[in-house]
């Protein structure tokens, strides 16, 4: 399997990156910076911006499928705009490349808390988050409206984090999983990146949105 990966620098791409590698995945890094990506067996940089699609589907062709942790940062003041841009151009360039496997990584905001209300909806959302999580949202609204792709939508519990790869995780949907006692549920990135990688391979979750926590 060829897996082309989009934002393998980052919080949750470098554990993603990682986890395919150790499985032996074939794994292709779209970068802006290539020189950020250190050599390893089994993986190739390519000089592409996730923001233009032309470059996007010159990436990706000729892979199995495409899992996207882009995110413009979460300081960046223009993530909203820029976290939808990117995901249109990577939609666009996925489809462009003729492929049909695409994951995307987003946010907790979108998840149910209660019948017709998201998290993100919810006054205790911390502000520094809203744009992000809202923008997240969005692009899975727009996820939705795609019928070439076999997307999949995964949105990390609350509490994400570093810490130990367990290869232990439970599966929810669209609502927000229960954590124990007061404290939300979470998971650690090396965690979500087995999750990442489980669905790539198993397609347990094609056309929808599922999320995952320890």
């Amino acid at each position: 399997m060829k897996v082309a990966l989009i934002g393998a620098t980052g919080f949750v791409g470098a554990p993603v990156l990682a986890e395919l590698l150790s499985r032996g995945r074939a794994v292709t890094v779209l970068a802006r910076n290539p020189g950020k990506l250190t050599p390893q067996p089994g993986l190739t940089v390519v000089a592409a911006d996730a923001l233009d699609a032309a470059q996007v589907a010159t990436a990706v062709a000729g892979h199995d499928a495409v899992v996207s942790a882009y995110n413009p940062g979460w300081t960046e003041p223009r993530i909203y705009e820029l976290f939808l841009q990117g995901t249109r151009a990577i939609i666009e360039g996925v489809k462009q490349a003729g492929l049909k496997r695409l994951l995307v990584v987003g946010g907790a905001g979108s998840l149910f808390v209660a019948p017709g209300l998201q998290l993100v909806d919810t006054p205790p959302f911390p502000a520094e988050y809203k744009q992000g999580a809202l923008a997240a949202r969005e692009a899975l609204n727009q996820l939705k409206l795609e019928t070439a792709l076999d997307w999949v939508f995964l949105s990390p519990p609350i509490a994400l984090a570093p810490g130990a790869r367990t290869g232990q995780y439970r599966l929810g949907l669209d609502d927000l999983l229960p954590g124990v006692g007061e404290a939300p549920a979470g998971i650690s990135v090396a965690d979500l990146a087995v999750a990442i990688v489980d669905e790539i391979e198993t397609g347990r979750h094609i056309r929808q949105r599922f999320t995952v926590a320890h």
